[in-house]
């Protein structure tokens, strides 16, 4: 039995700023995959994949680093997700701005 396909839309950027999208076909349990890295609910795909294309570079040019990143980024993520944050209004609160 062949996975089901989803599709998603892409913009495109251009140097001159003009959007275009695109089309890509990937099997849903890579969509759901995406989904996970979500960090907020309106996150697009686009910035969801420039996340994970940077990471990806970063690994090969400094794997400790890009480990050490990672363990970061997990446990931050792990807080929002506990509810351990603030947001940037109370921050600026607390810091007088």
């Amino acid at each position: 039995m062949e996975k089901p396909y989803t599709y998603l839309s892409i913009l495109l950027y251009t140097e001159v700023s003009n959007m275009a999208a695109t089309t890509i076909k990937i099997y849903e349990e890579t969509k759901h995959d995406l989904d996970e890295f979500r960090e907020y609910k309106n996150e697009s795909y686009d910035e969801v994949i420039k996340k994970i294309v940077y990471i990806a570079k970063a690994s090969k040019k400094e794997p400790k680093l890009s480990k050490e990143a990672m363990e970061s980024i997990e446990k931050a993520r792990a807080r929002i997700r506990a509810g351990r944050f603030i947001t940037e209004e109370e921050a600026r609160k607390r810091l007088g701005f």
